[in-house]
């Protein structure tokens, strides 16, 4: 049997898939199916390991962790089975790039909502230029299948035959035809703002218009910034909010939003501002959101 491929997505993207297909052969793969029909087993994910906690015990650890990308977050979760990625968990610790290959898994809670988390098999610690070339991939693959999607919406409730005499694997043409009948037409916005956010962290220049629908605003006040005012304040905005973090952070989890509001408030800074600025810190990667509600520096 052929082995998977691990598909680069983004965290947003995997997080929408709510749709699995179960193999109906004994030790036949299961998949996750995205918006965007990608039937997906296996996973190449990387971002900022931000949080990392053992809920097992020493003996018979359960490893459970946040990684953060451009989109969103990844949850992961690693058992007694995943030997060599247990190791990895026991040695990493937050912050830090990490690279992992691993597989995916839906679950469902009791009131129909429905979670997906990747399995690691292997995890390694990276260098951000490691993470600078997953975010371009990705947004390559990404691109692609945005493209591959536009021209077969231009099919009229297209089959499995229809999609597979245009060229499609067998596979491919279950995936693309099951995500148009359980998602329906995608919100190419949602995934145009993906690959903005991932370019805009490969550049130097993260102020840059695109041009592509949803651009205008896409990244709270940066990206409309035109004069030296307006930064020079903002980045004093930032320096102070990274000071109320040094200071208020006294037990390493993270300050709580309305607490840091209140904190800029007293020194004469709007809560708007102190939001969209906050905004901007995560942007660069310069804090998280360890848990909802609540920002850390990284």
């Amino acid at each position: 049997m052929s082995r998977e491929t691990a598909y680069r997505v983004f965290s947003r993207e995997l997080n929408s898939s709510i749709e699995s297909k179960k193999g109906t052969e004994e030790m036949s793969p299961s998949y996750v199916i995205s918006p965007l029909g990608t039937m997906i087993n296996r996973i190449m994910i990387c971002g900022v390991l931000t949080e990392v906690e053992n809920a097992g015990t020493e003996e018979e650890p359960m490893w459970k962790g946040k990684v953060q990308d451009v989109a969103g977050t990844f949850f992961i979760s690693v058992g007694k089975f995943q030997q060599e990625a247990s190791a990895s968990m026991a040695n990493l610790e937050a912050p830090c790039y990490v690279s992992i290959i691993g597989k995916v898994r839906t679950y469902t809670t009791n009131d129909g909502r429905t979670f997906v988390s990747v399995r690691p098999e292997h995890i390694v610690r990276v260098e951000e230029d490691d993470y600078s070339a997953w975010l371009l991939e990705t947004a390559r693959s990404l691109w692609s299948r945005l493209l591959d999607m536009k021209d077969i919406l231009k099919m009229a409730d297209p089959s499995i035959n229809d999609l597979r005499a245009k060229g499609y694997t067998e596979q491919e043409a279950d995936g693309i035809k099951t995500a148009l009948d359980v998602y329906g037409a995608p919100e190419s916005v949602m995934y145009l703002k993906m690959i903005q956010e991932a370019l805009r962290r490969l550049l130097p220049d993260e102020n840059i218009d695109f041009g592509l629908p949803g651009d205008a605003g896409s990244i709270p006040e940066t990206a409309e910034k035109k004069d030296d005012d307006s930064s020079s304040d903002d980045l004093m905005v930032e320096d102070m909010i990274l000071a109320y973090l040094d200071e208020m952070d006294t037990d390493s989890r993270g300050v709580y939003m309305d607490d840091l509001v209140r904190r800029g408030e007293a020194d004469g800074i709007p809560a708007q501002k102190i939001e969209s600025v906050s905004s901007i810190l995560m942007d660069k990667g310069l804090v998280y959101e360890p848990n909802l509600g609540y920002l850390r520096k990284i």
